[in-house]
């Protein structure tokens, strides 16, 4: 009786592996992922070689520990999100950008960046009491709601120089 509890045959470690790759599906966390993989690979082992089941739990026990290694020291850091949405408006002040509509006392402007800031490469801005022409570059100083404060990089240069 307490052989046949511990006759783990290669489709057991088949099984198992596939059912950490799709409980994979709905708790995305990368975890069961490698554990369902190093599974797979002891069942094919298990398949090729006559490995006992202790061997078989230490190289699945390793290869998991491996694969987990693996991803967090070098896969997950080339994922890592670099966009800048979600951030607070800050991440804005002080890049720079182009006029593509001159903006009016009475009618915001457009200026266009050429990365997308915050998830968007045109913004709707305004000049405190500067004159911007179109193909200008400008520099933004300040938020007020959803449009941009810019200055000329002169006037900013300008500015900036005497503090």
């Amino acid at each position: 009786m307490m052989e046949t509890l511990w006759m783990i045959e290669p489709w057991h470690w088949l099984v198992l592996g596939f059912v950490l790759l799709i409980v994979e599906m709905f708790v995305p966390t990368f975890a069961s992922l490698w554990f369902g993989a190093a599974a797979i690979i002891v069942a094919a082992l298990s398949w090729l070689l006559p490995i006992s089941i202790s061997v078989q739990i230490i190289i699945w026990l390793v290869l998991s520990a491996i694969f987990l290694l693996a991803w967090f020291k070098f896969v997950k850091p080339l994922s890592v999100d670099r966009t800048e949405a979600g951030l607070g408006g800050s991440i804005i002040v002080g890049e720079i950008g182009m006029i593509i509509v001159q903006p009016q006392p009475n009618r915001a402007g457009m200026v266009r960046f050429s990365v997308p800031i915050v998830g968007a490469a045109e913004w709707m801005c305004r000049t405190r009491d500067e004159q911007v022409a179109v193909g200008d570059r400008v520099v933004v100083t300040d938020i007020v709601g959803n449009e941009l404060i810019v200055s000329s990089m002169k006037a900013w240069a300008a500015t900036n120089k005497n503090t």
